[in-house]
């Protein structure tokens, strides 16, 4: 990965996790997080990973922001200057879950 790749990973993670906490109408006991972002080499697409706790809500937000996303795209386009701003896909971050799992798994091996 290149070095402007990886800065603007950060700042696409960055800026649409800004945008999903302004834009966010969820209860106060759900936590929508931005982990990571993954942008195609000719910059034509954004992967933007989203974890959501708990788990049982994940479907639902996801679909929630998947159906405010060109709502979610026209502000990144606002925010950023760039002479193309790549295509946000929002993604479920899975990663986050198998930490979880390996944590308690080994939680369960200390017992």
């Amino acid at each position: 990965m290149t070095e402007k790749i990886a800065k603007l990973n950060e700042l696409f993670k960055r800026e649409v996790s800004e945008i999903i906490l302004s834009e966010k109408d969820c209860s106060n006991d759900i936590l929508v997080t931005v982990t990571r972002a993954d942008t195609s080499s000719d910059l034509s697409q954004v992967k933007i990973y989203v974890s959501v706790m708990p788990d049982s809500k994940q479907k639902e937000i996801l679909g929630s922001l998947n159906k405010n996303i060109y709502h979610i795209q026209q502000i990144l386009n606002e925010k950023i200057k760039l002479r193309r701003v790549p295509k946000i896909v929002l993604c479920e971050e899975d990663k986050v879950r198998s930490a979880g799992k390996v944590e308690e798994l080994l939680h369960d091996i200390e017992k």
